[in-house]
């Protein structure tokens, strides 16, 4: 093959004025809410329904995201560190956001906004999935810009070396794996939800999106570097511990046969 490995010393900042610097995690990040905001739109205005219960959807969404990501990273990976020093949990701007915590959060929050709404659970999250798959490519492209999550060493003509946090040595670029692994799941699930005319199986979409998501992170784990120390000793690190039950719910969410309830609207 013609290439031969990949010099990555991208600057994870775009600009900066004075002490405001913007970086392109952020603006991907801010981009996966917006875009995901007008798939969403257009989803709702398919089904007829109000474009007030979007807002605040996507509030819920917002929250439960950051929030969820954050406390995710906190519990999961770096208890005793943040717990001697509490306020560094505040500083998110510091880096540390979990996908398994973003993703148990999301499902909480959504539970409530279909208590507090009436909308039916599966209709809801069977919607959000779509764009949070989307969402998972730009928080993966932002993590290549501020190289990091990379994986092992690696002799293939592909591998990229992070000259910028000091690297020599060509890596896996599981942020580009896992990053095409989103965006192929976007785009099956939007095309599934037009083919079924906007009204898909209750929890499909869900369920195939959780065993397709945490499946692959269950084992694109194996290339890719530990986040941190202590998983080094560990036969399966803390994400793949994470993944197993999201693969298992999804699972029996694809085997279920939920009954089908109407959504209510406003």
């Amino acid at each position: 093959m013609i290439l031969q490995f990949i010099h990555w010393n991208i600057s994870p900042t775009i600009f900066s004025l004075g002490p405001i610097s913007v970086r392109w995690y952020g603006l991907l990040f801010a981009m996966s809410f917006v875009v995901g905001y007008f798939i969403m739109l257009r989803i709702f205005q398919k089904e007829n329904l109000p474009e007030l219960l979007l807002d605040k959807l996507s509030m819920y969404m917002l929250i439960s995201t950051v929030v969820g990501a954050r406390l995710g990273h906190v519990l999961f990976y770096e208890p005793a560190s943040y717990f001697a020093h509490p306020m560094d949990i505040l500083k998110i701007w510091q880096g540390g956001l979990a996908s398994h915590g973003a993703g148990i959060g999301i499902v909480f929050a959504l539970y409530l906004f279909s208590r507090k709404t009436r909308q039916p659970f599966f209709w809801v999250i069977d919607r959000i999935v779509i764009v949070v798959a989307l969402s998972g490519f730009f928080i993966r492209t932002g993590n290549l810009f501020n190289s990091e999550i990379f994986g092992n060493a690696t002799t293939l003509p592909w591998g990229f070396i992070f000259e910028r946090v000091g690297e020599t040595l060509p890596r896996h670029p599981t942020q580009i794996y896992e990053g095409l692994c989103y965006l192929i799941l976007f785009f099956f699930l939007l095309w599934y939800y037009y083919k079924k005319d906007g009204r898909p199986r209750p929890g499909f979409l869900f369920g195939f999106f959780l065993v397709w998501v945490f499946g692959f992170r269950f084992v694109i784990e194996f290339i890719k570097q530990p986040q941190v120390d202590f998983e080094s000793s560990m036969a399966l690190n803390m994400g793949q511990l994470l993944s197993i039950p999201f693969v298992i719910a999804g699972i029996v969410i694809l085997a279920w046969k939920p009954k089908i309830t109407k959504q209510v609207s406003g």
